[in-house]
């Protein structure tokens, strides 16, 4: 499995955010989350709350709900928290999208570039 942790990119973000940052516990291989970043479209707070709700399942499915001696376990616990959690950061996406719209004026002759300085000048007030 490769598995990388580099903070600066965007992989790195959604293991930051989604607690695999244990080089010696790893949960995700790069592929996997490479695939959670192309399942909604880089968004790395979306792809971290995939990845969350991902660990939530597996952790309710493998450790239910045990007790052995004076030692209990509460999967489903554990998996609400990383839920309310990933539904958290759903919302900050939701709050704050990263995505950028943003637009070219396309100039061609001397009197649409006139009219781009004209309208410059009125939209900076400059």
């Amino acid at each position: 499995m490769i598995w990388s942790y580099d903070v600066s990119t965007d992989r790195g973000k959604v293991r930051l955010l989604a607690t695999d940052t244990d080089t010696s516990n790893q949960i995700f291989s790069d592929a996997e989350v490479d695939a959670f970043l192309n399942l909604h479209g880089a968004d790395v707070l979306y792809a971290a709350a995939e990845a969350l709700d991902t660990i939530a399942t597996n952790e309710a499915l493998v450790l239910k709900v045990l007790s052995v001696m004076d030692v209990s376990t509460s999967g489903d616990r554990l998996a609400a928290a990383l839920m309310a959690r990933a539904d958290k950061l759903r919302k900050q996406s939701d709050e704050h999208p990263a995505t950028v719209i943003d637009y070219a004026e396309v100039i061609s002759t001397p009197s649409q570039y006139r009219e781009r300085l004209l309208n410059q000048v009125l939209r900076t007030g400059a």
